[in-house]
């Protein structure tokens, strides 16, 4: 009880001290703060001097810490540019190379190889050099197909070079260039590679009716597509016919052909054929003139053709000048079963041709079929006669079996 009186009296006394006015007698004693000895500031503040260092430190090591993730993150974007400039693009590989040769359009060979990085849609296209380049295998055919593995091949003429373009759609191949085109736009990639040295060529002849007759081994492009020829199937029998055959070797079709090996300038041709009516409809036997030098003269290219084109229901033979496409050029006729004799007489200015029965032309002799031509008839040169059996690749029934030819006769009469 006396405690709290006590607090009372305490609360009064505060209470009647601000209600009074102060005067002099009643403001409280001023009280005096002793004042403390002066002191270093090293002394006194070590701390705060060792924050300013710290504080000072840190944002020097964070500035420097910015400026090496920038400086990283400059390198990482340059090392990504020039991972992605120097990326190899998409390249082509030859695995099967022709040999060198000075071109012509009669010589052709496969030419293969593979692609690395071709993207759907993008095709090759082929060219071989010979003087200037030119569009492989034909002009009308100058797409080659990349297989699904990769993988691409085709029949190409042969030249010195050979190169290979991997194109976008819509490019538009030239037919003949000076030099080839470089990489960029439609041009995916670009490859060349010079031709093969050529093995020794093997030259088989055979004697056929008092004449040498070169056998052919090298492939042409003669029937639209590659045509690759077999020695063997060339030879005369025991009564000197000669003989000229289609097999399947191996899985692929050989042809035959043989040519004189001297040329023999104007004058009367005759060949005596036994019965070639068995010949499937995409056969083709071909008796002509051809002259490697001429192409200027359509190589001086005559021919008596027994073929139906691999139209079964066509005229199984015809007389032709080059060029075929003029249809002038060319006459269509039956002819029948049983031997037949064919011959051209060729003169200064016009070429007559005449297909009759047996094996004597005379004029005793019934007349199946006769042309003559005074248009676009070739002057003499280095033309060689030849005689082929091949297969025309745009037939729409395609061979199925061996076929074979027999050659009685060859005649020349100056």
């Amino acid at each position: 009880m006396q405690r709290h009186n006590c607090r009372m009296n305490g609360f009064q006394v505060m209470a009647a001290f601000h209600d009074s006015e102060p005067t002099e007698g009643n403001v409280p004693p001023r009280l005096e703060l002793a004042p403390f000895a002066p002191c270093r500031k090293r002394v006194c503040f070590p701390r705060f001097d060792r924050w300013k260092l710290k504080t000072a430190t840190l944002a020097a090591l964070n500035s420097l810490a910015r400026e090496g993730v920038l400086f990283l993150c400059f390198c990482v974007l340059l090392g990504g540019c020039r991972s992605r400039q120097d990326a190899p693009g998409p390249s082509i590989k030859f695995t099967k190379v022709p040999p060198a040769h000075e071109g012509g359009p009669d010589t052709a060979n496969t030419i293969e190889g593979h692609v690395v990085g071709a993207h759907s849609g993008q095709q090759i296209v082929l060219y071989a050099k010979s003087g200037q380049w030119w569009v492989q295998p034909l002009v009308n055919r100058p797409f080659t197909k990349i297989q699904a593995d990769s993988k691409w091949s085709n029949s190409t003429h042969l030249g010195t070079e050979y190169a290979a373009l991997l194109v976008e759609p819509g490019y538009r191949p030239a037919d003949t260039m000076d030099s080839l085109p470089t990489k960029g736009g439609t041009v995916v990639a670009v490859a060349s590679v010079k031709g093969e040295a050529p093995a020794p060529e093997v030259v088989k002849t055979v004697h056929f009716s008092g004449y040498e007759w070169k056998v052919r081994t090298v492939a042409s492009n003669r029937g639209g597509g590659i045509t690759y020829y077999d020695p063997e199937n060339v030879w005369t029998d025991d009564g000197g016919a000669l003989h000229l055959r289609i097999a399947n070797k191996s899985g692929k079709w050989t042809c035959a052909e043989v040519n004189l090996t001297r040329s023999l300038g104007y004058g009367l041709y005759r060949f005596v054929v036994r019965d070639s009516s068995h010949l499937e409809p995409a056969a083709v036997l071909s008796m002509f003139t051809w002259d490697d030098s001429g192409q200027e003269r359509n190589h001086r290219e005559f021919d008596v053709e027994i073929t139906r084109w691999g139209d079964p229901l066509s005229k199984n033979a015809q007389y032709a000048v080059q060029p075929y496409y003029v249809p002038a050029n060319v006459s269509r006729f039956m002819a029948p079963s049983g031997i037949l004799s064919h011959s051209f007489q060729w003169e200064p200015g016009k070429v007559s041709f005449r297909t009759a029965r047996g094996t004597n032309a005379g004029k005793g002799s019934r007349n199946i079929a006769d042309h003559v031509f005074s248009s676009g008839v070739p002057t003499p040169g280095s033309e060689l006669i030849h005689v082929n059996l091949y297969i025309f690749g745009g037939a729409s029934s395609p061979l199925k079996s061996q076929n074979e030819v027999v050659i009685e006769k060859f005649e020349y009469l100056p």
